[in-house]
């Protein structure tokens, strides 16, 4: 090739590159994505219905117009004493009765301008834990017999619910791999081995019946009639299976 050739070949392809730069012309590309799914992922849930096995009561003391600080102290302590021995003659030890909520407060007349303190008030609210939860009915009577004058909230609870969370979760993991069995049959695939496992806990609730009422004299007779009913402990789980 002499000069004359070899210059009309740099200049022609110098000139195909820059339009080639200028109209952004592109040769045609074949993209192929290799990459597959090789896991296969599925979801089972577990329950178990446990019986509660304690209760928790909230009662409440309330004095009015006690006529000073000490003595209305004096009234709900008599009263917090007189309910912590009847709960010793019901198996309730005194660790067991917690009290919160205690507070005394001035009651005024409001007369021409002027505040006058008439009497002082008090509450407390002591919470009495039974691990027999079919005697909460007896707790109330004996304790408003006592003198607790409210009955602010009755709740059933499992005290360890971890020992049933573990049963709740091998029904999970099985309900997971007769699911993933089910649906490699309908896809015609073959199951691996478990790669991986995800457990969610959500919270697990139950019937929790609530009775409250003020507990004056001669309101009714006998302890009212609660029904435990049953607190689910649930476990989900997501197997990860290799796909053969």
């Amino acid at each position: 090739m002499n000069n004359k050739n070899i210059v009309i070949f740099f200049v022609s392809l110098l000139a195909f590159l820059f339009v080639v730069k200028v109209f952004n012309i592109s040769y045609p590309l074949q993209i192929t994505n290799t990459a597959k799914s090789t896991e296969l992922s599925v979801i089972g849930e577990g329950k178990v219905e446990v019986v509660p096995d304690v209760a928790y009561v909230d009662l409440g003391i309330s004095v009015n117009n006690a006529p000073t600080v000490e003595s209305a102290q004096s009234q709900i302590d008599k009263t917090n004493e007189a309910i912590i021995e009847a709960m010793a003659k019901l198996n309730i030890e005194k660790k067991n009765i917690k009290t919160s909520n205690y507070s005394i407060f001035p009651s005024y007349r409001y007369d021409e301008g002027q505040d006058t303190i008439t009497g002082y008030n008090g509450n407390v609210t002591i919470t009495v834990k039974t691990d027999n939860p079919q005697s909460t009915s007896q707790v109330i009577e004996a304790a408003t017999a006592a003198g607790a004058n409210q009955v602010q909230n009755t709740r059933f609870e499992v005290e360890n619910p971890g020992k049933y969370r573990a049963e709740a979760r091998n029904k999970a993991i099985e309900n997971a791999k007769s699911q993933a069995e089910d649906l490699a049959k309908s896809l015609g695939i073959k199951l691996g081995r478990i790669v991986n496992v995800v457990e969610y806990s959500p919270d697990s609730g139950g019937i929790v019946p609530v009775y409250a009422r003020e507990a004056a004299t001669g309101l009714g007779g006998g302890g009212p009639s609660l029904e435990l009913g049953y607190q689910n402990i649930t476990s989900v789980v997501t197997l990860y299976f290799e796909k053969k």
